[in-house]
């Protein structure tokens, strides 16, 4: 008894759904396809529809109750610049930089020697 009123219950408010939606926001089948399956088949056909039938928002915003205030808001990642240069490129700015190092180690150990530094 208490089976078949859950069954009865699932079915009408399935078939609500699909009567409601509007056809963009239906998958696979013409809504009268939908409604013909749920009614025919009801538990298989409601599932089938919850499943893969209805079109769900991509994002549903969340009620001001479960809200983070926003202190505790999580901080969003810092956007870093894209690096357009070639790997070429890359590699002759490394290569630059480490001879920039070679030479101001040089200059550095000749004025030790002279005793500048």
């Amino acid at each position: 008894m208490l089976f078949s009123l859950l069954v009865l219950a699932f079915s009408v408010v399935t078939l609500i759904d699909i009567i409601t939606r509007e056809e963009g926001q239906v998958k696979h089948l013409p809504k009268f396809g939908w409604v013909i399956v749920a009614i025919l088949i009801p538990l298989l056909g409601g599932a089938l529809w919850w499943a893969i039938g209805r079109e769900y928002p991509e994002r549903v915003a969340r009620p001001a109750l479960f809200t983070r205030p926003a202190a505790e808001q999580p901080q969003a990642a810092p956007v870093r610049p894209v690096d357009t240069r070639t790997t070429e490129q890359q590699l002759a700015d490394l290569e630059r930089e480490a001879e920039e190092e070679r030479l101001r180690a040089e200059i550095l150990r000749r004025k030790r020697e002279r005793g500048e530094a």
